[in-house]
């Protein structure tokens, strides 16, 4: 009996202290796992640049001049921080769609095969941006690991913004045994910035990401890229920035813009374009990269571009046409925005001929069109609302620069405010609305009181209160008058 308990006890212990080794040889091994696969996502070739050359068609042995047509003066500065060269700051990246932001950084991953470089999509929903990150780290939040079985509380039972955390952490390790072996910092580009909301969470997110890019920046562990549309996002990380470099990208000036767009057609359509209509195709369009690029393709050129001006020009109008004097109060707060965007597009435009009456130049030979702007805050003085152009940035009807410098979003959307202010009787239609808001604030903050008691004949008696305190007011009713029969006696 004691010989049969004993046995089975030592056998409980065997397959106990068994499992327990297999437990913790599983997890140790699980660890390492994780850390390889992470390093393995820094290594040469990224899906990135796979799917980048796919979307365009292209092998990637291509040299850059048959994948990129148009070079950018920027370009050298984003090789080097992609190629680990830049180090001690994070960086971002601020212009306006089209302007070729992220092509630069695909070009730089290009030219280095990807290696120590991992890039990424932002998005507002914080559980697809940490999926995001996961598969751009090889990172799987612990969604494999058996031992969450086993335990009442798994470790994804958590909020996506911890598991941004871990992700970060977990990096942080991969990146300290690389630089003692490579000896420079990997590379984190976390693209379309802007698609984060600017709400708490949001906030949460890009201050989570700050902080890491500030200590990654100065221990030269990672160099954090940010790519943003909009400002907003550059007004956020300025609050606590302080290894920051924002570089601007700008439309192209006219001389390289004119010299790429003839290179195109000559090298694959076999035109020689005059002067001439390289001067009236950047007028109409100007050096912003995706209109250049379709109107190269295009087998008519001016065509295409008064197609994109008409496409912007919709575009405004869609989003902030004016009603006039006969619109209905129920659509005020949205007249009131689009209101705003009128005003401020004709201060634009009325500026530009400010500009040429004074003798100020409204193109340069070289550069080209230098749009007219205001300061934001000369913008939001003209809106008379401080909250409305960050809104009409997100929308591409206007553009607010890294200077704080408020102007139309392109050539072609400053080409269509010409033709909307120029409207016969426009003016007098923004005067009307503005007239019409203001008519229906008024009647908002106008209350109507109806004394029942004077409608009933009485009057009221103010006197000044005893010792000059206050006021007395005394109701006085009229005498009712006596019945019929009491009259007749």
């Amino acid at each position: 009996m004691v010989e049969a308990a004993a046995t089975s006890l030592a056998s409980i212990l065997v397959l106990g202290l068994g499992f327990s080794i297999a437990a913790y040889v599983y997890h140790k091994s699980y660890k390492h796992i994780v850390l390889q696969k992470m390093s393995n996502a820094f290594e040469p070739g990224d899906p990135v640049l796979d799917l980048a050359a796919i979307g365009k068609n292209i092998p990637l042995s291509k040299t850059a001049a048959a994948t990129h047509w148009i070079p950018r003066p920027e370009q050298d500065i984003v090789d080097d921080i992609v190629a680990g060269k830049e180090v001690g700051h994070y960086h971002l990246f601020i212009g306006e769609k089209g302007t070729g932001k992220s092509s630069m950084l695909l070009e730089a991953m290009r030219k280095i095969d990807g290696d120590g470089v991992a890039m990424f999509e932002a998005h507002a929903d914080l559980e697809i941006f940490r999926i995001r990150v996961g598969k751009a780290l090889d990172y799987e939040f612990h969604e494999d690991y058996i031992g969450g079985y086993f335990s009442e509380r798994g470790p994804r039972d958590t909020t996506a913004l911890l598991d941004i955390e871990r992700a970060l952490n977990k990096l942080e390790k991969v990146a300290l045994k690389r630089r003692a072996k490579i000896g420079r910092p990997l590379v984190l580009i976390i693209n379309q910035m802007h698609l984060i909301r600017d709400d708490e969470d949001g906030k949460d997110l890009i201050e989570l990401l700050q902080q890491r890019a500030e200590q990654w920046a100065a221990s030269n562990l990672v160099t954090m890229v940010f790519n943003s549309d909009d400002y907003w996002v550059y007004e956020r990380l300025k609050q606590l920035a302080t290894r920051m470099e924002v570089l601007s990208i700008t439309d192209l000036p006219k001389n390289l813009a004119t010299a790429a767009l003839k290179n195109y057609r000559q090298r694959y359509f076999g035109e020689d374009l005059s002067n001439e209509t390289l001067e009236h195709i950047y007028d109409r369009v100007g050096g912003r990269l995706n209109f250049l690029n379709r109107v190269a393709k295009s087998n008519d050129m001016l065509a295409m571009c008064d197609e994109i001006k008409q496409v912007e020009k919709t575009w405004f109008l869609n989003q902030c046409w004016i009603l006039g004097e006969e619109m209905d109060d129920d659509v005020m707060d949205q007249q009131k925005w689009a209101a705003a965007a009128v005003v401020l597009a004709t201060a634009l435009v009325d500026k530009e001929t400010i500009m040429e009456a004074a003798g100020s130049s409204t193109y340069d030979p070289v550069a080209g069109h230098v749009l007219p702007s205001y300061a934001l805050h000369e913008a939001q003085q003209i809106m008379t609302r401080a909250d409305f152009v960050r809104a009409l940035d997100r929308l591409n009807l206007f553009s607010i620069t890294k200077d704080a410098q408020v102007r139309a979003s392109s050539v072609p959307m400053h080409l269509a405010f010409r033709e909307i202010v120029a409207q016969p009787g426009f003016r007098e239609h923004l005067q009307a609305t503005i007239d019409r808001i203001a008519a229906i604030e008024s009647l908002g903050r106008t209350r109507e009181l109806v004394a029942k008691d004077l409608v009933l004949g009485g009057h009221y008696e103010i006197r000044r209160a005893e010792k000059g305190k206050g006021v007395d007011v005394k109701l006085v009713m009229p005498e009712p008058e006596e019945d019929g029969e009491e009259k007749d006696e």
